[in-house]
């Protein structure tokens, strides 16, 4: 039995979008209402502070765990920490569990799913996502991906070579004309393409396909970077990812010396390229990489990471909420629009760091959380 809408008065500043401000709007029936209601019914709960539209986490893994698939109740479990910490809206950029169920339970999140990462064998972490033994299989394994997500085709494009041995390094997985190919498929089925990207290599390849973003970018060269931004190709940096490269790099000392050289010098300027990124123009969103072996709940720890880099406050802000749903097709706040958004002591466009202190979270007109 689904739980009533309580009616709410939300006072204070309510930040609508990046150019729109109100000093209150009304909730009725899990709806948003700009225009003071007739009494009636209940009286309403009364929110006040700065209201953001709910969070994004444009990368995130809802049913994935650092082994593979979870259960279906650990992935709600996922979701939940997710929406606790003000997200609201998640692209789940690969899983591979079955998450369509999501769909139909109103206390999570709203989810946009791109389906199981596409891969190849040895190419990419075990059980993480489909396996293809012939690169030519991919354009039609992406349309299949495509049908069955929403929206969205994730594809790992570069990972490190392991048959070459201790000359072993990041190269990319799939040939330039069978990535266009099945980039050319995705969009016919009115979908997108973002594709796992770390070294410099495999961006050309990613430009020529015209694929729609790249996560990590973390070797898009300064010389692209003009062309990344022109293409609108949107960049998800999840420098909580990037920060482990450190780590990964001394895993691999001794076996692929080249591959652990590369992973520390990407792990050094990660602040740089970011910063390079986005004074460059490049488009660039929230995402934390959650799943796998980053924990769920950490939105505000990806943006103190991109001020970190010196992009400011209120931009980082902007890129975690109405950006990114537009970007997703979710609009923001607006009359009569799902009542999902959340409600802050202080302005996190001053200090991102008021984003690990949610005093409301409201998903679908009911207040949620704390």
């Amino acid at each position: 039995m689904s739980v009533p809408h309580v009616p709410l008065h939300v006072t204070g500043h309510v930040l609508l979008d990046g150019d729109r401000e109100v000093g209150e709007m009304w909730v009725r029936d899990g709806r948003i209402s700009l225009l003071r209601p007739t009494p009636q019914g209940s009286p309403a709960t009364e929110l006040d502070g700065w209201v953001l539209p709910g969070l994004v986490d444009v990368h995130c893994h809802v049913g994935l765990d650092a082994g593979g698939a979870t259960a279906p109740e650990t992935a709600a479990k996922q979701a939940l920490t997710d929406r606790d910490s003000g997200v609201l809206l998640v692209r789940d950029a690969g899983s591979p569990l079955d998450t369509s169920w999501v769909h139909a339970r109103a206390d999570l999140p709203r989810l946009v799913r791109a389906g199981a990462h596409l891969a190849r064998p040895k190419r990419y972490l075990r059980h993480y996502g489909l396996e293809l033994d012939d690169v030519a299989e991919l354009p039609e394994a992406v349309r299949a991906q495509a049908r069955a997500g929403d929206g969205w085709v994730k594809l790992v494009g570069d990972w490190i070579d392991r048959d070459l041995g201790d000359e072993g390094d990041l190269t990319p997985l799939w040939p330039r004309d069978v990535l266009t190919e099945a980039v050319d498929a995705a969009h016919a089925e009115a979908a997108r393409v973002t594709v796992h990207a770390f070294s410099e290599e495999v961006v050309p390849d990613l430009l020529a396909a015209g694929v729609d973003g790249i996560e990590h970018g973390t070797g898009i060269p300064p010389e692209l970077m003009g062309e990344v931004a022109q293409r609108g190709v949107h960049v998800t940096p999840t420098l909580l990812q990037v920060g482990q490269f450190e780590n990964i790099a001394a895993q691999a000392d001794g076996r692929y010396p080249l591959f652990a050289a590369r992973m520390r010098r990407l792990h050094a300027r990660r602040y740089e390229q970011v910063r390079e990124l986005y004074e460059a123009g490049v488009p660039l969103l929230v995402g934390t990489d959650a799943g796998g072996t980053i924990d769920h709940g950490r939105i505000a720890d990806e943006c103190a990471e991109l001020v970190a880099a010196g992009i400011p406050d209120a931009e980082v802000v902007a890129m975690a909420t109405w950006r990114a749903r537009a970007f997703l097709g979710h609009g923001s706040m607006v009359e009569g629009a799902s009542a999902d958004f959340v409600v802050y002591p202080a302005d996190p466009r001053l200090d991102v760091s008021v984003l690990r202190h949610p005093t409301a979270v409201v998903l679908r007109g009911r207040i949620v959380a704390p």
